[in-house]
């Protein structure tokens, strides 16, 4: 093995999952209708068949070699696997294995929760991608909820969701800096994750798109076969579904502002775009798209704009709650397309920018986000500026329906 590695790979998994209820740590059950594979097994392939990872370096209690030694059977290539031993908290855990990993001296590290068996290969090459000139870069998926204080089982505020992410793991992060930065912390109970370490000792951090489907195993609910948030494994047979959505919104005199939402993205108008919602006519058409590709209706039947609660309601809200149903269904968001009918504003100058947004909002890697633009050549409502129409393509994958057996 080289003296010098390019990435190496970080997996806390020396915890008890207490929250998890009885039996064996979270880490080392089965998952279900995954022929026995372990939770840990999982994550491991995850890494290991990444092209960008070289090394692993997986944190496990001491009484659980037995259990560790037993997931790595289910491996077929456990050349590049070391293991070191955990500390008393999650935050001195990621110390030892960090400076276990300092004798392979990695230029970067990922640092990935060993209970999130569904990362996928797209999110790690986004977390790599994402370190560009940053010390660390971390997924993280936008709060879409209203958010509220409480104590005492009494709510006392409501908390405002600008600029709030949840966030997720791998986080990436400049070897040395991040060795550093927990070399030198204190240890907080409030140090939740390695980004919050990084962010104490000053470290420029980015974040990248997270995914909703990267989901972190806590309770004893999530290992039944019929928990929501289960995805299909690898094997699963899963069928191809293709929705389509089409949306107008008229243009109208300017009011109090003076840009337009398209694809999330605020543009600069001399016209507003008239709705219930805050109008953004291409997040409308897309959510109607995976609606339609789950066969679950449209915006009207979720987010009917009869009701007051919906007046100004972001459109962004309305793409959450059809995501959130596709993590509902175990179905796997493959490929956006997205196209928009206007004279003006012209979209070409925007559309990265839409595309970046829109792949963040659905969790998918921005090369599976396509948005495109045409006018109508001074025909119709839209070549005479009257409004902005949109349509677009989703495409999923989705679990075969259980045959029940042949009808009599």
């Amino acid at each position: 093995m080289s003296n010098v590695l390019t990435t190496a790979a970080l997996i806390v998994a020396a915890g008890r999952g207490h929250r998890a209820g009885d039996g064996l740590p979270k880490q080392y059950r089965a998952l279900p209708e995954a022929n026995g594979e372990t939770v840990l097994a999982a994550t491991l392939r995850a890494f290991l068949s990444h092209k960008g990872v070289q090394h692993l370096c997986v944190v496990i209690h001491p009484d659980d070699v037995k259990l560790y030694e037993d997931s790595l059977k289910q491996l077929s290539c456990i050349d590049n696997i070391e293991y070191t031993f955990g500390g008393e908290t999650r935050q001195e855990s990621v110390l030892n294995g960090l400076q276990a990993l300092s004798k392979q001296a990695p230029k970067q590290v990922l640092i990935h929760d060993g209970a999130r068996p569904f990362v996928s290969a797209e999110l790690i090459s986004r977390c790599l991608t994402g370190l560009g000139s940053a010390a660390g870069a971390i997924p993280a998926l936008e709060v879409t909820d209203t958010l509220k204080r409480a104590e005492q089982g009494t709510i006392t505020e409501t908390v405002s969701r600008e600029d709030l992410w949840r966030a997720q793991t791998p986080q990436a992060f400049r070897f040395d800096a991040i060795l550093a930065a927990h070399a030198s912390a204190p240890n907080l109970p409030g140090l939740t994750d390695d980004a919050a370490i990084a962010e104490l000792a000053g470290l420029p951090l980015a974040i990248v798109a997270g995914d909703a489907r990267n989901i972190k195993l806590t309770h004893e609910a999530d290992f039944t076969s019929q928990a929501p948030n289960l995805l299909p494994r690898t094997g699963s047979t899963l069928l191809p579904r293709t929705g389509s959505g089409y949306d107008v919104h008229r243009l109208g005199e300017i009011g109090s502002a003076d840009t337009i939402l398209l694809g999330g993205v605020p543009i600069a108008h001399n016209q507003e775009l008239i709705g219930h919602s805050d109008a953004d006519v291409a997040l409308h058409a897309i959510t109607d798209a995976l609606l339609g590709a789950l066969a679950q209706g449209d915006i009207g039947d979720h987010f009917p704009p009869s009701d007051a609660a919906h007046k100004n309601r972001p459109s962004r809200d309305f793409l959450a709650h059809a995501v959130t149903l596709a993590t509902q269904a175990k179905a796997q968001i493959t490929h956006i397309d997205l196209t928009l009918i206007c004279e003006q504003p012209k979209i070409g100058p925007h559309r990265e920018a839409m595309r970046a947004k829109i792949a963040q909002m659905t969790c998918l890697d921005i090369a599976n986000v396509s948005v495109k633009a045409t006018t109508t050549e001074g025909l119709g409502f839209t070549g005479r500026g009257e409004g902005i129409a949109a349509q677009s393509m989703v495409t999923l994958l989705v679990p075969a329906p259980q045959t029940q057996g042949a009808s009599q």
